[in-house]
């Protein structure tokens, strides 16, 4: 939403003693109703759920430019499939994992949804799965990560375009030395927690002698990590070998910080893995650390990631795209080339075309395997710059990691 409408939501909440999520999801039914009426009974909805309110909030935009310009591509720019036009609503969760839930029931139920895209948190993806499969509608998760969610809590109506931890794990245990001792500093929640597991899985899963010997979880928000740190270096400054604090966090990212207290005092090395662009770009004093990313603008050598890092520069001020506009991109062409596979929107038709289903994307081709209807998909290892051309101009490619190199477990009950 604008900051328009929110600042009059506000205003009308404060002045009437309306719940503000009850005012919120009124105005969306009327929306919704409001696009049918213009559009037609035949028309593909498709909702998008983002977090836009709260600590991910720039992922969640990114997300959302992504999704639009997959949309556009993958239909030409006609914005239609099949003859049909695609609706978009957008609705925010305020990373709030109960929202989440109730406004996807409220998409499918009120909104007559075909099929939902998104979130961006974990937490409210995990409370989401139980709702696609009540109302037996699909939800093309992108970009939440936890494993969990095409793992122990997945159902049949559950697709992802969006890497998992197990992949984030792999490909950074790939980029480790083989005999490094690894303190994890990770958030105490689903996308920590399943980082971690994951990595100490991957080092196993491809036969490396490095080991994670300390775990380190913090609050979402914590902004002092002195404490943290104190206990990651005691627990790796006597040991042999590469000694090295992994982070695995979302938001604003804790790299400069932990640089402060010096840990190369203690023969410790930082590695951060990939991030988005505004973070990486502070990272200049760390030229030559290695780690591994999801997407970075300047890898992927093809057509659909051309057009979108050129259509993206053109649209937002010379910026380029960031990989939660890569993975929004992924999944809008995904939602199309399903609906085109499937013939329409009907759900077993839509699981049908999907399983096994390969799709380019500006990563290159994902295939969303039949078992847990996980996008499998190349990553990336990298160094960071020393000489850099420009702003941008952050990473070089030390090797792009092929799908079939991950090996990814398959962790659902199916």
């Amino acid at each position: 939403m604008s900051n328009e409408i929110l600042d009059a939501l506000s205003q009308i909440t404060r002045e009437k003693s309306v719940d503000r999520q009850m005012l919120v999801e009124t105005l969306e039914v009327g929306l919704a109703s409001a696009v049918r009426k213009k559009h037609g009974a035949t028309a593909d909805v498709e909702v998008h759920f983002d977090d836009k309110t709260g600590a991910l909030e720039a992922y969640a935009k990114q997300t959302q430019a992504g999704l639009m310009l997959g949309l556009e591509y993958a239909t030409g720019g006609t914005m239609s499939v099949l003859g049909r036009k695609i609706v978009v609503i957008e609705k925010d969760s305020q990373l709030k994992p109960d929202a989440g839930k109730s406004q996807l029931a409220a998409a499918y139920g009120d909104d007559k949804a075909d099929l939902a895209i998104g979130p961006t948190g974990s937490g409210v993806a995990l409370a989401m799965l139980p709702v696609a499969e009540e109302y037996k509608k699909l939800l093309l998760v992108e970009p939440a990560v936890a494993d969990t969610i095409t793992g122990a809590n997945w159902n049949r109506y559950i697709f992802r375009t969006g890497r998992t931890s197990s992949q984030d794990g792999i490909a950074a245990a790939v980029a480790t030395p083989q005999n490094a001792q690894i303190a994890m500093l990770a958030q105490d929640y689903a996308f920590g927690r399943d980082g971690v597991k994951a990595t100490k899985d991957a080092l196993a899963a491809i036969g490396s002698k490095a080991q994670v010997v300390h775990e380190e979880y913090v609050p979402q928000a914590t902004t002092d990590f002195t404490a943290a740190a104190q206990r990651m270096f005691d627990a790796l400054k006597d040991k042999p070998g590469t000694r090295i604090i992994g982070i695995i966090w979302a938001g604003p990212h804790p790299l400069a910080k932990l640089a402060d207290m010096k840990p190369e005092r203690f023969g410790i090395q930082l590695a951060p893995g990939g991030n988005i662009l505004p973070v990486m770009k502070g990272w200049k004093d760390f030229a030559g650390v290695e780690g591994a990313i999801y997407y970075y603008y300047g890898f992927p050598k093809n057509k659909v990631n051309d057009w979108m890092v050129t259509e993206y520069r053109k649209r937002y001020g010379g910026t380029p795209p960031d990989f939660f506009v890569a993975g929004g991109m992924a999944a809008g062409i995904a939602a199309v080339e399903a609906i085109k596979k499937a013939g329409g929107t009907d759900t077993e038709k839509l699981i049908a075309a999907m399983e096994g289903m390969s799709f380019e994307t500006p990563k290159g081709q994902m295939t969303f395997r039949k078992e847990d209807h996980q996008a499998l998909q190349n990553m990336y290892q990298f160094r960071i710059k020393k000489t850099q051309a420009n702003e941008w101009d952050l990473l070089e490619l030390v090797r792009e990691i092929p799908a079939k190199e991950i090996p990814l477990p398959i962790r659902n009950k199916r």
